[in-house]
């Protein structure tokens, strides 16, 4: 089993940044692939994002391309999101989900352990 602890989010302006930050504690942080999910008020959890075991692969939700970027460090068994040129529609809970088996993955059903989620608002 693992635990996340998702950390990082807060209030930020119109084409601000953010940089979001999964802490796994438990097995071993490198069995996992990751992923970054988010869910807006009235609105079901979605994908943004997904590394592999060693940050080899990456994959995006079409939204968020160009603008996130999701990290890893294994040694440090963290997850990085960094979010660049936010938007309002970005704002949403941010949640982390650690996946045993090692295909990257959009599905919410595929992820083994979630975070509790932080809190990302961007103001117009």
């Amino acid at each position: 089993q693992v635990q996340l602890v998702e950390s990082g989010g807060g209030l930020v302006q119109d084409g601000g940044s953010l940089r979001l930050t999964c802490a796994a504690s438990g097995r071993t942080f490198s069995n996992y692939a990751m992923g970054w999910f988010r869910q807006a008020p009235g609105k079901e959890r979605e994908f943004v994002a997904a590394i592999s075991r060693f940050g080899r692969w990456t994959t995006y939700a079409d939204s968020v391309k160009g603008r996130f970027t999701i990290s890893r460090d294994n040694a440090k068994n963290t997850v990085y999101l960094q979010m660049n040129s936010l938007k309002p529609d970005d704002t949403a809970v941010y949640y982390c989900g650690a996946k045993e088996s090692p295909t990257l993955s959009p599905y919410e059903n595929e992820y083994d352990y979630w975070g509790q989620g932080t809190q990302v608002t961007v103001s117009s």
